[in-house]
C-alpha cells in the first residue's frame, strides 16, 4: 500500500481525542480554571450544527462498532462515505482553522504528542475520507476496517469501562486525593481512564512493567532494618508482594488500578523512611 501523509490537524477524530486527553490531564492535576476553558473549546468546536460533530459522528459510527459481522460492518463503512460526501468540506476547513488558532493560544505543547491508542484506526478512516488517496488504498483500508469492526469480544481483550465509570472515577480520586497524587499515581491513572476508547492494550503493557517496578521495589525494601526487624511489616509487605504477583493472572480493572496506587502511595513511603 502507498504511503500517504496523515495530516492529524485536518483528522477530525483526532482533534478530539487530543482534547479529551488535554481535558483528562487538567482533571488530575485539578486545574480548574484550564478545565473551563478546555470544556468551552470543546463545546464550541463540536457544537451539532458543525461540520466537524457530523463528521466526529461518522468516525464513531466506524471506531465504535464491534462484533458485528462482515457484511453489518461493511454497510456502516459504506454508509458512513456515503454521509460524509453530503459534508461542506470548505466549512469543515474553516472550522478546524478556527480550533487551531485557539488551541494554540491555550496549549503551549502540541496536543497531538500526546498518546492516542486507536490513532491508527482514526488515520485509516482520514484516509478513506481523502479524496487524494487511492482506490486501491481506500479499498485496502476498509477492508482492514471490517475486519476489525467484526472482531469477537474474546478476542479483544479488556472490555473498554464506560462514560459513567470514567466520569465517576476521575471524581472520586480527585476528591480523594487532590493534589497528593504522586507523579507515578498520577500517571498511572492517567493511562487507564484513558484507556476505555480501546481495547486497553498500552495500558496493560504498562500495568505490567509499573507492577514488576512496584515488586522489585518492595523486595528491597524487604531487606532493610526498618522492615526485617518489624514482624508486623514484614509480614505484611510480603502480603502486597503476593497481592501483585497474583495479578499477572487477571484482567486490569477499576479495583486492581486503586489498589496498585495503594501500592504505590507505600513504596513511596517506605522509601522515605528508609532515607
Amino acid at each position: 500500500m502507498a504511503k500517504f501523509k496523515h495530516n492529524k490537524k485536518r483528522n477530525t477524530a483526532l482533534i478530539y481525542e487530543a482534547l479529551i486527553r488535554e481535558l483528562t490531564k487538567a482533571v488530575i492535576s485539578n486545574e480548574v480554571p484550564l478545565q473551563k476553558q478546555i470544556t468551552d473549546l470543546i463545546k464550541e468546536t463540536f457544537s451539532r450544527t458543525s461540520c466537524m460533530y457530523k463528521e466526529l459522528k461518522l468516525y464513531h459510527a466506524i471506531s465504535n462498532t464491534k462484533e458485528v459481522s462482515n457484511l453489518t460492518a461493511e454497510k456502516i463503512v459504506n454508509e458512513v462515505k456515503r454521509q460524509h460526501h453530503h459534508i461542506d468540506q470548505r466549512q469543515l476547513m474553516v472550522e478546524q482553522n478556527r480550533f487551531g488558532r485557539r488551541a494554540r493560544k491555550l496549549f503551549p505543547q502540541d496536543i497531538f504528542s500526546n498518546f492516542v491508542p486507536s490513532y491508527k484506526n482514526l488515520a485509516s478512516i482520514y484516509q478513506i475520507f481523502n479524496k487524494n488517496v487511492s482506490i486501491k488504498s481506500k479499498i485496502l483500508l476498509e477492508n482492514q476496517l471490517v475486519s476489525k469492526m467484526s472482531i469477537a469480544k474474546d478476542e479483544q481483550g479488556m472490555v473498554p469501562i464506560d462514560n459513567l465509570v470514567f466520569k465517576s472515577f476521575v471524581k472520586r480520586f480527585n476528591n480523594e486525593y487532590k493534589v497528593a497524587l504522586l507523579k507515578e499515581q498520577k500517571e498511572l491513572l492517567n493511562k487507564f481512564i484513558t484507556s476505555f476508547h480501546n481495547n486497553g492494550v498500552e495500558f496493560k503493557i504498562y500495568l505490567n512493567e509499573e507492577i514488576g517496578r512496584l515488586k522489585s521495589g518492595l523486595k528491597k525494601a524487604l531487606n532493610t532494618p526498618e522492615l526485617s526487624e518489624d514482624a508486623d511489616m514484614y509480614k505484611n509487605t510480603k502480603k502486597v508482594l503476593d497481592l501483585l504477583e497474583s495479578y499477572k493472572d487477571e484482567k486490569p480493572n477499576k479495583e486492581m488500578v486503586e489498589q496498585v496506587i495503594k501500592i504505590q502511595g507505600l513504596l513511596s513511603e517506605v522509601r522515605s523512611d528508609g532515607n
